[in-house]
């Protein structure tokens, strides 16, 4: 027999080689008929390998993240089968779960997938799926493994066995099809009812620039023909809030060939955007104790060498900058926190000084494959809303506990409502993937979670998901769409101190190490933007939208009280323009529905006369006839009910 351990710490006896299966239908028939994927000792399993020894079990269903992903994977499996029968002498290479649906890239042999192609690959690949053909895991030997490959003469899966260990390698099975697997499938291809290709894209081997490029297919799949209707309904409605399609619409920002790939040009509207976010930030931060400074966007590569950036990210940033002088480097800044460490070392500082609380807008950059670029959302160059704490051990509690604070007034103040806590911590597995001692590790990741406990947030716990030099917390937030983004992360950090040789003095006199948080509750200015814009829709708070109303006048002869009313709006901070044009007012209000602008202020005779404005929210809604102070104080009151003081 053996104990199996379920997620609410129930302890279960099964007989020796039983199936997450089994033990699913020993819970009840409902569970079992749901379960799609499990969870055993931290490793995913089919849900038919036979369990031998003591351990924890997690089934997921459908209606978990895991499950999601086993869905998805073992659907790229049924599109490769489809895609191999339809397009013979194709090469398959891989093809994982992502965060919506699967991809898998493929070398054509010749010709190409398009848009027309789909239906016919969709067509096949739920013929496939409703032959409920089982999906099964064998074990293989490299040799075999290689002579398989080599005799079909695929190249890209030779190189991924070359790189495998034997006794590792392991094949999946289903229906006439058999593709390199790791695992992580569900019990057969029946579960699969719906099926969409969503896009093809040209992806390069491995992410290498210098390798062929494949074929990227872009998928997703459901349990129920519903569900797939639903989900498409919602990707409709993605691509009207896409944010290169509103930010050029709304004349926000722009990006230029000659400039480069991935480097935003902001438009005026655009920057005034960006500057009233950052004086929200800047008026928060003022408050909480936070000094601003300012650094270069270039330093010494042996900065970046210190700080240990250049051995994880050095191959995949931009190459150094030769500087006339013999061998002397420097490197496009790719973080700020390197900067910030020499500031902190600009003097020593007394325990009775600390914290220190840096705080910098600073441009990074960090060089993205042309491929992955994407809008305001994938760049070259971004602005991070970056701060650094130094404070004692003692103070880090309460310390974190209030960037906390401040990321919950950002998030707040701009209808970020529906969010989880995440703490990244290490990979145990992989200790060669972080830097700093064990110590530091554990004491940093419990006062992570300390802090999120005593905030009483929801948060999940995601092993591997720490930086490389330290544990974070990051605001997963769901937009109006339900997807899920990253915004804003806390970062614990005692290694960089330790590298860079930070120290402050004790009240015993003696030299000790401060320690180090990292927090951007924006994450980039850029990203920040272009999901508020996707949030929004474009209809962005009334406190940062950059026009809050524009004035309508009917005709010429009452252009001079447009102005009027322009100037009195002004004196009371009210961001406002008038459209003089010579066209209809019909044509200038769907003009301004159309540009999102809050308000439409038509002026025209009997306005003129008895002094007020006749107001027209965006949207359709008609509030009538009122004074310019009463429209100043509507406009406050909305204002003050969302942006609430910190």
């Amino acid at each position: 027999m053996i104990k199996i351990t379920l997620p609410d710490g129930t302890i279960k006896e099964y007989k020796k080689g039983s199936t997450a299966m089994d033990i699913a239908m020993s819970i009840s028939e409902g569970l079992a008929r749901n379960v799609i994927s499990a969870k055993y000792n931290d490793t995913i399993v089919e849900t038919v390998t036979p369990l031998h020894e003591d351990g924890s079990l997690v089934l997921y269903t459908w209606s978990n993240p895991e499950g999601k992903k086993a869905f998805w994977h073992s659907t790229s499996h049924i599109v490769a089968q489809a895609i191999e029968e339809l397009y013979p002498g194709v090469k398959l290479t891989i093809g994982p779960a992502i965060d919506n649906g699967f991809y898998y890239d493929v070398d054509l042999p010749s010709g190409s997938i398009s848009d027309k192609d789909f239906p016919a690959i969709e067509k096949r690949a739920i013929e496939i799926a409703r032959g409920k053909h089982a999906f099964r895991m064998r074990s293989v030997t490299k040799a075999d493994a290689l002579a398989k490959y080599t005799a079909e003469g695929n190249e890209y899966k030779v190189e991924l066995i070359e790189n495998l260990d034997d006794g590792t390698i392991t094949f999946c099975d289903h229906d006439s099809f058999t593709d390199l697997c790791r695992g992580g499938h569900i019990p057969h291809t029946g579960f699969v009812k719906a099926i969409k290709i969503l896009s093809v894209a040209g992806a390069y081997w491995r992410g290498d620039e210098n390798k062929p490029q494949l074929t990227r297919v872009y998928g997703i799949s459901f349990p129920k023909q519903k569900e797939l209707t639903e989900y498409l309904a919602l990707l409709e409605q993605a691509k009207q809030r896409d944010h290169r399609k509103l930010g050029k619409e709304l004349e926000l920002f722009t990006f230029s060939q000659k400039v480069g790939q991935g480097l935003p040009l902001w438009l005026p509207k655009g920057a005034a955007l960006r500057e009233r976010l950052e004086q929200f930030l800047k008026k928060a931060q003022k408050k909480a104790g936070y000094e601003m400074v300012a650094t270069p966007h270039i330093g010494q590569k042996e900065l970046y060498v210190t700080s240990g950036h250049y051995e994880k990210y050095g191959a995949d940033s931009f190459q150094p900058i030769n500087t006339p002088k013999e061998g002397e480097e420097f490197l496009l800044k790719p973080m700020n926190c390197p900067h910030h460490c020499e500031i902190f070392n600009h003097r020593p500082f007394s325990y009775r000084e600390l914290p220190k609380r840096y705080a910098e807008f600073g441009t990074v950059y960090r060089y993205e494959q042309s491929g992955e670029l994407h809008g305001l959302t994938r760049v070259r160059g971004f602005t991070q809303d970056d701060a650094h704490i130094f404070c004692t051990p003692d103070q880090l509690d309460e310390e974190f506990k209030n960037v906390i604070d401040l990321s919950l007034y950002v998030l707040g103040s701009l209808g970020f409502d529906n969010f989880t806590a995440q703490v990244s911590v290490r990979d145990l597995s992989k200790p060669e993937k972080y830097i700093g001692s064990v110590e530091n590790w554990e004491k940093a990741e419990n006062a992570i979670i300390n802090a999120a406990k005593e905030k009483g947030l929801s948060y999940v716990i995601e092993k591997g998901e720490a930086a490389f030099y330290g544990p974070k917390l990051d605001f997963m937030v769901k937009d109006a769409l339900g997807r899920s983004w990253q915004l804003g992360t806390i970062q614990v950090d005692y290694n960089l101190p330790e590298r860079f040789d930070l120290t402050y003095k004790g009240s015993d006199n003696e030299s000790h190490r401060p320690v180090m948080i990292h927090r951007a509750p924006f994450g980039s200015m850029e990203r920040f933007i272009a999901l508020l814009l996707e949030h929004t829709g474009g209809n962005f708070p009334l406190w940062l939208i950059p026009e809050q109303a524009i004035i309508l006048p009917v005709s010429e002869k009452h252009e001079k009280y447009a102005e009027k009313v322009l100037k009195s709006l002004e004196n009371n901070e009210i961001r406002a323009l008038v459209d003089n044009r010579s066209e209809t007012i019909g044509k200038k209000i769907r003009e301004a529905e159309m540009n999102k602008i809050p308000f439409m202020l038509i002026v025209g005779e009997n306005d003129e006369t008895g002094n007020t404005i006749s107001v027209r929210r965006h949207g359709g809604d008609d509030l009538g006839a009122i004074t310019v102070n009463n429209f100043t104080d509507l406009v406050n009151k909305e204002i003050n009910s969302t942006l609430k003081s910190f």
